[in-house]
């Protein structure tokens, strides 16, 4: 019985598409393989750089003067005549009069003292006379020793204790009626007003309070931290003070003073657990002169750096480069990651200052690394991307293309 010549195609087609397909298999051109390793993470560094610090202690305040008194009235009367400027606010030069107090009373008390004084000055005079007469006349007796009495001792003495008196009371009548012109004590600004003209005031009544204007002070609450920073100087030195910048926002912009920190209070605050520090400003209104830019009113609060200790050869850094177990991580010329232990010499709010544990031209790592680990590799910016990575799109493309090659040919295979 003859074979078929049907039932020989179908497999001679399979086995020619095989080898068709084994032979364009081969002819494919071998793509490179795909790296499966991720690239090295990016890292923001900051190059290391030793310098010289004033580590300034950061405080805040309200600007106080120096010098305040309440104005009290050391006469009675009525008020007759006040100064142009005796208003809240109003300033004064020292030994300015205020304002004057009726003064008829005390010119007549002045002058009443001022006739008794010649009276007493008088019977002295009389008292005296008459001593020198008896001693003469008991000497040309020549009677002995003269007693005391005889030389009229006890009347001259009364009469000295009387010119003493009237004396007295003279200069206490003169002080009185200077006292009826109340005058300002020092350089300063009226801040309340008590009084008017026509007003009858009594002895002790308060008719003002004058705050000094030459010197204004800042009390800034300083903790031990803040004062291990500091070099207290040795107060009997003036030029030794500790320099202080304020500043403060007026009407929108930004003004700047110059202070000293002159003191401390010497106690710790029972609440705070804080001492006190003063920073005192010469002529904080300008009265003086253009000494300042800008006024410094009594009130306003104003924040200081303080000038503290200087210190050489340490690095400031970012305090987000700090680790949690307070170590920071170096990128090496390898470009892989160790660890530094550093010694802290300040914590400020937004930087570090580190005294020990880094060298110059060492690059800090301040990018925040879940995992990191010692000799792990990084990148930095600038640094180019590894070889493999760069092609695999191209090889992609190659790939999927081949792919499409084959497809159609074994196609055209079975057709």
């Amino acid at each position: 019985m003859a074979f078929p010549k049907r039932a020989v195609l179908p497999p001679t087609i399979i086995i020619l598409a095989i080898i068709l397909l084994f032979v364009l298999s081969s002819m494919r051109p071998q793509l490179p393989k795909r790296s499966m390793e991720r690239p090295a993470a990016l890292v923001e560094v900051q190059e290391v750089v030793p310098e010289n610090l004033n580590l300034a202690v950061q405080g805040q305040g309200n600007v106080m003067p120096k010098h305040t008194t309440s104005l009290v009235t050391q006469v009675s009367g009525q008020v007759i005549e006040i100064a142009p400027n005796f208003n809240n606010g109003g300033f004064f030069k020292e030994g300015e009069v205020l304002l004057r107090i009726d003064p008829s009373d005390y010119e007549v008390a002045l002058q009443n003292a001022a006739a008794n004084l010649a009276q007493a000055q008088a019977t002295l005079a009389e008292e005296s006379a008459r001593a020198r007469v008896a001693k003469e006349e008991w000497e040309s007796l020549e009677l002995g020793e003269i007693p005391s009495l005889g030389l009229r001792e006890p009347q001259v003495a009364s009469a000295v204790a009387g010119v003493k008196s009237a004396e007295a009371a003279y200069a206490k009548a003169k002080r009185d009626l200077e006292r009826t012109e109340v005058r300002a004590p020092f350089d300063g600004l009226l801040q309340n007003k008590n009084v008017d003209l026509g007003q009858y005031v009594n002895l002790g009544s308060q008719v003002g309070q004058l705050l000094g204007t030459k010197v204004a002070e800042i009390r800034v609450p300083l903790s031990d931290r803040d004062l291990a920073y500091l070099n207290l100087p040795d107060f009997s030195q003036n030029d030794a003070f500790p320099q202080v910048q304020l500043s403060s926002n007026v009407a929108g912009q930004t003004y700047h003073w110059q202070g000293h920190l002159v003191r401390s209070e010497g106690i710790l605050d029972n609440n705070s657990r804080v001492i006190y520090g003063v920073v005192e400003v010469d002529d904080p209104y300008n009265r003086q002169g253009q000494t300042h830019p800008q006024v410094l009113r009594f009130g306003r609060f104003v924040q200081l750096d303080i000038e503290g200790k200087f210190v050489e050869n340490v690095v400031r850094i970012p305090r987000f480069a700090l680790t949690i177990d307070g170590n920071v991580w170096v990128v090496d010329d390898e470009r892989r990651l160790q660890r530094r232990s550093v010694s802290i010499l300040r914590q400020e709010e937004n930087d570090l200052v580190i005294s020990d544990g880094l060298q110059r031209g060492d690059k800090v790592v301040l990018t925040q690394l879940s995992n990191a680990l010692p000799s792990m590799k990084v990148r930095l910016p600038g640094d180019p991307l590894p070889q493999q990575m760069e092609g695999s799109g191209a090889a992609e493309s190659s790939e999927d293309e081949t792919e499409v090659v084959v497809s159609s040919d074994t196609d055209d295979a079975g057709e």
